[in-house]
Formats: C-alpha cells, sequence, structure tokens
C-alpha cells in the first residue's frame, strides 16, 4: 500500500558519477500541454510550477528536461527555472542535444559543431552556469552509425567546464563502447518498460556491470510512448496492483526500479495527484512470486514473445 506520505528516497539513492540521487526522479516533458511538442492544449503555467515544486518537497532531486520540451505557450526549462532557481544544492538536471527545434516547432539535428549552442541554450534558459548531465540524444538514422564526432565535441565542453558528466540517450551499446572510448558516460537514457525485449534487459544489465546508471523513459506508457498508456493492462499487472493497493502505473514503475539499483526513474506527468502515485510507487516491494507473474506478462494478450517484441 502507498500513500501520499510516500517520498522519493523511500526507493533508496543510486548514482549519476559522483551525484547522488533519489531512484525516483522527474520527467518534464508533460509539463508544457496536454500532449507533447505542441500537439494539444498548453498546460496552466501555475499549475505546471506547482508539480515542480511539490516533487522536490517529495524528494525528488533528479529532474531530465531539454529546450526542445515545448509547447506554443510553455518551455519545460523555463518553467523549471522559475519553480526552483535559485536551485536546491542536491538538484540535479538533466539535458539532451542533439535534436533540436526551430521557433516553428520544426525538428532539426545538430552538427557537432552546433552542440555548443544547444548547450548554452540550456543554460540559459535554466539560469545556470554549468549542466549536471547532458545526453547525446541519438537520432533515429545513426542507430547503426558512429556518434563519434558528436561525443568528441559534447567531451570538449565538458573539459571547458560547461558540463559535469556525459550520458547517451537512446543508445546501442555499440553506441556506448564508442562514446567510453572518448570519454566517461555515467547514464544511459533508453526506452524501457515490462514490455521491453530481451536484448534490452541484457542492455540494462551490462550497463550495471560497467557502473553506468540506466534511466529509462516511457517506464509507464510502454508501446504508447509520447500517446501514454493504453488503458487495458495485462491480468498479470492487474493482479500484482491488486494485491498491493495499487494501480497498474505504479507497479510498472515499481518494476523498473526493481530491475537494478543502478536503475533511476524519471515518470513524467503534469498532474499533481500523478506526481504523488508516482513517487509513492518507489515504495513498492515487489515479491518474487510478483516478479514472477510479472515475468508472464508477454503471454497475458496471447500473442507468443517474438510478436510482443516486435510491437513493443
Amino acid at each position: 500500500m502507498t500513500s501520499s506520505t510516500n517520498t522519493a528516497a523511500d526507493a533508496g539513492t543510486g548514482r549519476l558519477g559522483d551525484l547522488t540521487v533519489n531512484r525516483v526522479g522527474f520527467g518534464a516533458m508533460r509539463l508544457t500541454g496536454s500532449a507533447p511538442f505542441d500537439l494539444g492544449e498548453p498546460s496552466d503555467r501555475e499549475r505546471s510550477i506547482t508539480v515542480l515544486r511539490r516533487a522536490v518537497e517529495l524528494g525528488v532531486n533528479h529532474i531530465d528536461t531539454a529546450s526542445f520540451y515545448f509547447s506554443s505557450k510553455r518551455s519545460a526549462n523555463e518553467l523549471i527555472n522559475r519553480a526552483l532557481a535559485p536551485y536546491p544544492e542536491d538538484l540535479v538536471i538533466s539535458t539532451k542535444v542533439w535534436p533540436g527545434r526551430d521557433p516553428s516547432g520544426a525538428w532539426w539535428w545538430a552538427a557537432p559543431e552546433q552542440l555548443r549552442g544547444q548547450v548554452e541554450e540550456n543554460l540559459r534558459q535554466l539560469g545556470r552556469d554549468h549542466l549536471d548531465v547532458v545526453n547525446l540524444r541519438v537520432p533515429p538514422s545513426h542507430r547503426n552509425g558512429s556518434i563519434g564526432a558528436h561525443f568528441e565535441a559534447l567531451a570538449a565542453l565538458r573539459d571547458a567546464g560547461l558540463v559535469r558528466h556525459l550520458g547517451m540517450s537512446n543508445a546501442t551499446p555499440a553506441h556506448v563502447a564508442e562514446a567510453r572510448a572518448i570519454a566517461p558516460v555515467v547514464c544511459v537514457q533508453n526506452p524501457y518498460s515490462l514490455d521491453a525485449p530481451g536484448e534490452e534487459r541484457e542492455f540494462l544489465r551490462a550497463c550495471g556491470e560497467l557502473g553506468i546508471a540506466f534511466v529509462p523513459f516511457f517506464a509507464i506508457a510502454g508501446a504508447g510512448r509520447e500517446a501514454g498508456a493504453s488503458a487495458a493492462d495485462s491480468e498479470a499487472v492487474l493482479a500484482v496492483a491488486r494485491a498491493h493497493g495499487a494501480s497498474a502505473a505504479q507497479v510498472r514503475l515499481a518494476w523498473t526500479l526493481h530491475q537494478g539499483p543502478h536503475v533511476l526513474a524519471i515518470p513524467g506527468t503534469g498532474d499533481p495527484d500523478h506526481l504523488v502515485a508516482n513517487v509513492a510507487a518507489g515504495a513498492i516491494r515487489l515479491s518474487e512470486d510478483d516478479m514472477a507473474l510479472l515475468g508472464s506478462h508477454h503471454q497475458d494478450d496471447g500473442r507468443p514473445p517474438a510478436a510482443a517484441r516486435a510491437a513493443s
């Protein structure tokens, strides 16, 4: 059973390089509107600010954001700045570069020499003199390509003091190996959920062996990604939720955290009640029987594991 008295500390702590954070953090993508990237109605500014301040009150000290998180009226970075500056000393803010959006909202991808401008834009919006963690967000076109030139550019910004730690986002094991030959990698931020295929679970475990934090996004939404979680959930998830007096979303978050002590969750929301529920999920302790039941999740919809993997 979870309650509003739970805090982010209930899930324990993890590491981002030399930075210690509570394992339940916060993702800022959904702060700007009813759907990410200006596809819905802009958020209520004061409500978003309230959510951020409440997150910190609940012990969240790791926030994930990006300068390309904006709608027609709201910027996630500006909201964070307005809500939390001057920032608590223990607050770690991570961001992402390589993708960008112009004022019309159209996407573009930065050349290596343009990454400094993206880093400086995040610094300006957040009102900071350095960024705690910058993740190099790999575009789909580079899924099987080299990221070396871009990571070298970020490493130079780290050496210049603009960035403290570097990570990877939407990356493969080959990307991480290439990056680690250039500079330390403190985290991998990839889509990951109960629906994740076996090779992604192996990647998560490998990160732990390397001392790299694994920071999943879409832990609740799963295959729904930006659109959000499906209204339907498997009987396995629902059974575990009933046993713990929790929601299916909380069980999905709890399962993610149970994947290893190096896993850091960053569930995002613009709803104060959802925030409390997400933080409370960190207090759920799943038993071996719970984990075994959730391991049958892919079979619950009648599809073989291969089909489930292809759909995730």
